[in-house]
């Protein structure tokens, strides 16, 4: 159940303690008007369809809590005591007064990420540039006036392309323990051991033998060398191996004498079936590829992501799609498989022009983007896809040596964008625990990074308006210069 709150009170309505104001030059204070809270409120409410039950923690408030936690990277228990002690934070998520008591409960954070999917969050971050931009949001109809250019013979209109595009693709690492084979399948013989200790009923008789306290000692043989050889590797791992074979005999010989697990356990059952799958495969066939590959017990959707960088050339998470225009950023897909972001290059641009009304007169892109499908729908729609062309180069062509350098110049923002992201709000380590909330966390990362970009502008067009002042203001009449 959802109740509206009453509207937004202004800075100078907020109840104080005597004596004390608000600083309107408070950044959290400025940033709540940035934010357009009736209209995202307005797509909240509708994801609560029951009207009898408790009523649910007003909008402003749950959102102001995520984007609070995104800026500073508290974790849930932190959240509600810094909002309890700063009134700032108050009067930014939404509450009428200074109140020396929790606003929540922990426990909701988690409540409020599921609620606020990534989906909602892209029509909030889409309100939030709206507003910034000061323009209303483009609707398509079907109605025509006289000022519409006519149609084309394939039902489109002919427009102008205006604007640049820029793409890039990144991974949010999740923050899991580095995955090693033998790590994970001592994790999954630990667990099982607890099963069978769940499992077995002392009036049954003498518990199985899981050979425990040496599959341990196996463990700790190789894990605790500093230098281990491929050989050694390989041998420790068939151990653990037949240890889990062993275990998960156990376990089902447990289970069909009409013994149950809990929910949990039976999913990480599962994960450890698949996983132990997997890592025979691999020993069996020598190799260490293998599809849908885990690396986390815990968190078995987490897939690699071969990128290629010099600080690491594989990384564990997500892996994304955004687009920068105008300095506004935009989560265009995201997915925990690996995939080839080229892909997405015709559907994000499609994107960009229902948004705009045109097509982006430039693509700023990585190489990788430069294949013959992408090329062609470039050509198609009037689009200059940088880059060099495909193939040997032609004879006697002379590349623009300075058109390509300014067009890497230009470029250079989207990787300015996803560092500042992922030093400041949090997508560079992922510590959510479950999948859709660990969808949830990456989104509000790019919210809370449009919002500063924002906020920078504002503040570099105040900064210019005070110095032009300065400068002119002989020129005004007498009551503006007071």
């Amino acid at each position: 159940m959802y109740k509206f709150p009453s509207k937004q009170i202004s800075i100078t309505d907020f109840g104080m303690p005597m004596g004390v104001k608000l600083n309107p030059e408070n950044r959290w204070v400025k940033k709540a008007a940035l934010i357009p809270w009736e209209e995202i409120e307005l797509r909240y409410a509708a994801l609560f369809k029951n009207r009898k039950g408790n009523v649910a923690k007003p909008l402003r408030l749950a959102l102001g809590a995520l984007l609070i936690q995104t800026q500073y990277h508290y974790p849930d228990e932190e959240v509600p005591l810094q909002i309890k002690e700063t009134p700032c934070l108050q009067y930014f998520c939404g509450m009428p007064s200074y109140e020396d008591k929790l606003p929540f409960d922990s426990s909701l954070m988690v409540y409020f990420r599921k609620r606020l999917t990534p989906e909602i969050l892209g029509d909030i971050n889409e309100m939030i540039i709206a507003k910034a931009e000061k323009k209303p949001k483009k609707r398509h109809t079907q109605d025509t006036d006289d000022t519409d250019p006519p149609p084309t013979g394939d039902g489109e209109r002919e427009q102008e392309n205006k604007g640049d595009i820029i793409i890039d693709a990144t991974c949010a690492p999740q923050n899991i323990r580095y995955p090693q084979d033998i790590s994970l399948l001592n994790e999954a013989r630990e667990n099982l051991e607890k099963m069978v200790d769940m499992l077995h009923n002392p009036e049954d008789g003498t518990k199985p033998r899981t050979y425990r306290k040496r599959a341990r000692r196996d463990y700790l043989k190789i894990a605790r060398k500093r230098h281990k050889t491929t050989k050694e590797i390989r041998k420790a791992i068939k151990k653990q191996l037949q240890y889990i074979r062993r275990d998960l005999k156990i376990v089902d010989k447990l289970l069909e004498n009409g013994n149950t697990l809990s929910d949990w356990y039976n999913e990480r059952l599962s994960t450890i079936r698949m996983l132990y799958e997997q890592q025979l495969y691999m020993y069996v066939n020598v190799t260490h590829k293998v599809e849908d590959r885990i690396v986390s017990l815990g968190q078995p959707w987490v897939r690699p992501i071969v990128r290629g960088k010099a600080k690491a050339k594989c990384e564990f998470g997500a892996k994304i799609d955004v687009s920068v225009v105008n300095g506004f950023v935009r989560l265009e897909h995201s997915s925990f498989d690996a995939y080839n972001e080229s892909g997405n290059f015709i559907e994000i641009i499609e994107c960009y022009r229902e948004r705009e009304g045109h097509y982006p007169k430039r693509a700023l892109v990585d190489g990788i983007y430069r294949n013959r499908a992408n090329l062609a729908y470039c050509k198609s729609k009037g689009i200059r896809l940088m880059g060099k062309p495909l193939g040997r180069p032609r004879k006697g062509a002379v590349p623009d040596k300075k058109q390509m350098r300014a067009d890497e110049i230009d470029r250079i923002e989207a990787e300015r964008k996803l560092s500042h992201a992922k030093g400041s709000f949090g997508l560079g380590m992922i510590r959510t625990k479950l999948k859709d909330t660990s969808e949830t966390a990456i989104a509000l990362s790019i919210v809370a990074l449009n919002l500063h970009h924002i906020g920078r502008i504002f503040r570099a067009v105040y900064r210019r308006w005070i110095d032009w002042l300065r400068v002119n203001r002989f020129m005004l009449k007498p009551q503006f210069v007071q």
